[in-house]
């Protein structure tokens, strides 16, 4: 159980840490914030919550108050180690044991900028929301597995942990993700239909409508197959603005192979995927089974997997809410200037990051799991079935104490 300035579940005004480094592998984002409880989890029986119950929970709108922000880099061998420990290899489990630990240091560190920044002690803090690093993703095999070392970052930054958000869902026969629709619910809800679309490694949508639970799922690739084949061309980590996919042309016959070679594309939702299955090999296959692709300029290629980013996106919404009045768009390709021109001429409707709904898109992921970690204190399940498919509303998470 939580220690003491946890157990008062219901007391307002408490500080939350949300540490998240994603499929891009950039780094780690962090925030500090001050959240007001969304309320108990139980009903009026004792009984345990319905899906609708903790939907209603789960979406009230938090008052949020962001004290600090923090992004640190991801040194490059950790990032390689990561990228290595996506598929099988020598001495892997111990390889991963160090990698974790590594990551758990630069959490602490992410932790100690924050409490820095905001002149806060450690003990002021409830608790670390950290998702830790995704390294296989196979709900459909009843697994996900997300490295971290939480005792170690307890141990480290002398405040509680939690994570491991993923799994309790997957055990209840869910994909274990996307986690954050019903925080985007709460964030950004819309009197018209709206979307909430994340572009990090993966894309994962949102569905909002008045008077009903959130919905969601991944979409495909995002920055994950633009940064590889950027890094593998340029040298440089990403494309910055989409300024080298601007130099190129999108191809048309290759962008329809992309989009209809990939069986998961068409799956209905609940889905959810990651460098599982879009990934370098991914790519160089599709593009071997392309006529005329040793003929086309690497830019080329880069403007096409941009247009192919976005629809999925616009293919996606429209398969499951075409009366989407608008999106807003956070994590990294937010800051894609070319990539959001491709959204906005591929949805037909306004496009336009969170920054405009007072949320900057950098940091909404990280805020997420703050707010996962109030949730998970106050026992309110933040698992919702019509996003992930579980059998119902599950309490996500696992806590390690300081």
């Amino acid at each position: 159980m939580p220690r003491s300035r946890g157990q008062s579940a219901l007391t307002t005004g408490r500080l939350f840490i949300g540490l998240m480094s994603g499929t891009s592998l950039d780094g780690a984002d962090g925030v500090l914030v001050r959240l007001h409880a969304p309320g108990a989890a139980p009903s009026e029986s004792g009984s345990a919550p319905t899906t609708a119950h903790a939907i209603k929970n789960v979406a009230q709108t938090p008052a949020i108050q962001v004290l600090a922000t923090a992004a640190l880099p991801m040194p490059a061998e950790l990032r390689h180690e990561f990228l290595a420990l996506n598929k099988s290899g020598a001495d892997e489990l111990h390889r991963a044991a160090l990698a974790s630990q590594a990551l758990a240091r630069l959490y602490a560190d992410t932790v100690h900028a924050l409490l820095d920044q905001a002149q806060q002690p450690a003990t002021a803090v409830a608790a670390i929301g950290a998702h830790g690093q995704t390294v296989r993703h196979r709900p459909e095999l009843g697994f996900t597995l997300q490295l971290n070392a939480p005792a170690l970052l307890a141990e480290l930054t002398g405040i509680d942990v939690v994570a491991d958000f993923r799994s309790r869902d997957v055990a209840a026969g869910g994909q274990g993700a996307p986690l954050v629709p019903p925080f985007h619910a709460a964030m950004f809800a819309s009197p018209a239909p709206r979307a909430i679309l994340n572009l990090g490694g993966i894309g994962n949508l949102t569905l909002l409508k008045s008077g009903e639970p959130p919905r969601g799922f991944d979409t495909g690739p995002a920055n994950v197959l633009l940064d590889l084949w950027c890094q593998r061309h340029t040298g440089q980590p990403y494309d910055k603005d989409g300024q080298w996919a601007a130099t190129g042309q999108v191809q048309p016959g290759l962008l329809e192979h992309l989009l209809t070679e990939e069986p998961w594309l068409v799956l209905p939702p609940p889905k959810s995927t990651g460098r599982d299955l879009f990934n370098a090999a991914w790519l160089d296959e599709r593009l071997q089974d392309y006529e005329g692709a040793a003929r086309l300029a690497p830019q080329d290629v880069q403007a096409t997997l941009q247009r192919f980013t976005a629809r999925t996106v616009a293919d996606a919404l429209e398969a499951t809410a075409p009366a989407t009045h608008d999106v807003l768009v956070c994590g990294g390709g937010a800051r894609n200037a070319g990539l959001m021109r491709e959204l906005a001429i591929c949805l037909q409707r306004p496009v336009q990051p969170t920054d405009s709904a007072g949320v900057p898109a950098q940091w909404v992921e990280a805020m997420a799991f703050a707010w996962l970690a109030q949730v998970f204190l106050d026992r309110i399940p933040a698992g919702v079935p019509e996003v992930t498919g579980a059998r119902g509303p599950r309490v996500l998470g696992a806590l390690y104490p300081a």
